[in-house]
């Protein structure tokens, strides 16, 4: 019995003393969340499209969260529609739109730090004759939304561009490409991703009018496998699945009631507690900043208007990988990246002009509502010791 209380007390010190600063890759799923999605799978598990009470009451719940993502994003219930996550949604703007839409034009506009889940869409688009063009920053940093209004003509299909950038924090000034581009080619489709800011930032239909919006579960404390595709009222596009009709036809597959209660679930406590975690991430922000500034050997990736949750930084001379798995020794987990370009040379730091040893060795710190100064100061003494220790080694 003594050995048992004994591993129980270890086992309890290890979750306390674990520090998990990779928030963009993903979440600890909320306790909200879990509940509501434990209730589906052990009460509500009927079948949406089952005619019985079962059924509607599973029914139900899926049209209950599509209300609470809309009155998140100030929009019509009719106009959400769940995925599996931010990757089937950003796959389903593009393509979907695209197919939906091939006579309008062969030009795309994007920016040139897209995720993945767009790049390589665009890429194969690039395959069947369609002209890609990537808008970069310029020397300052900063996107600006005249040089993406700049590149739309009258042969424009389509414009891709992300909210907040998952690796840098950036801040993407999509309200005025949307009006920009609105005024220069009314039939140019406009696909927001939305991955890193919804939930996190104010985002409305209001001053966002895009064609599509995607969003993620698993980024605002939900499970992993579900995410929405916000897509405006007339907006043409092809579904990428095909079967038993769920969702109008518009996503096919019976649904997942256990996730979307959960997602519905995290939205709720974001969009609820959202001015008081912007706070804690600002305190966070600028508080970890300082120190990191008072460090040599250390240089800040993110800019100064970005988001306050993500803060990108390079160590001289220790790769990032190195000082990941240095840092995760001690039972602190950050980030190389995107946590989807599986330790590939980051093309969103590629594009701000940074040299290839500062890419090298750039991590990225992101923030929850969990995290506190104390987990800032752990980290930033053992980011210290690593660069004592790692540099001597070498």
């Amino acid at each position: 019995m003594a050995r048992h209380n004994f591993l129980f007390f270890i086992t309890i010190l290890e979750v306390w003393t674990l520090i998990y600063l990779d928030n963009s890759s993903t979440t600890k799923v909320c306790k909200p969340s879990i509940d509501a999605s434990v209730a589906c799978m052990s009460q509500h598990f009927g079948n949406p499209s089952s005619l019985h009470k079962m059924g509607l009451d599973a029914e139900n719940i899926v049209t209950e969260a599509k209300k609470t993502l809309a009155k998140a994003l100030g929009c019509d219930a009719s106009n959400i529609l769940f995925t599996s996550g931010a990757t089937e949604s950003n796959n389903t703007a593009v393509l979907g739109g695209i197919a939906a839409n091939w006579r309008n034009g062969e030009r795309i506009v994007t920016s040139g730090q897209e995720h993945a889940s767009v790049v390589e869409p665009l890429e194969h688009l690039r395959g069947q004759g369609y002209e890609i063009i990537s808008v970069h920053p310029r020397e300052d940093g900063h996107f600006s939304a005249d040089d993406f209004i700049d590149a739309v003509d009258e042969n424009t299909v389509m414009v891709c561009c992300m909210f907040v950038n998952n690796e840098t924090g950036a801040i993407l000034p999509v309200s005025q490409i949307i009006k920009g581009v609105r005024k220069k080619n009314k039939k140019t489709l406009i696909h927001i991703d939305a991955v890193q800011g919804f939930g996190k930032l104010p985002l409305k239909i209001s001053t966002v009018d895009a064609d599509f919006i995607s969003m993620s579960g698993h980024k605002i404390y939900a499970p992993k496998g579900i995410g929405a595709l916000y897509i405006k009222k007339g907006t043409k596009f092809k579904p990428l699945l095909f079967g038993g009709g769920q969702q109008l036809g518009q996503r096919v597959g019976t649904e997942s009631v256990p996730l979307i209660a959960g997602f519905s679930a995290a939205v709720s406590m974001c969009m609820e507690n959202m001015s008081r975690y912007t706070a804690h991430y600002a305190e966070l922000y600028e508080y970890l900043k300082s120190k990191l500034l008072e460090i040599p050997d250390v240089s800040i990736n993110s800019p100064d208007d970005g988001v306050k949750y993500i803060l990108n930084l390079s160590v001289k001379g220790i790769r990032s990988e190195i000082m990941l798995h240095f840092l995760e020794q001690e039972e602190i987990y950050v980030s190389s990246g995107s946590a989807c370009s599986k330790g590939a040379r980051s093309h969103v730091l590629s594009s701000l002009g940074l040299s290839e040893q500062r890419i090298d060795t750039a991590i990225r710190i992101s923030f929850c509502y969990e995290t506190t100064q104390n987990d800032l100061d752990v980290f930033v003494a053992r980011l210290k010791q690593g660069i004592d220790s790692l540099i001597k080694t070498k």
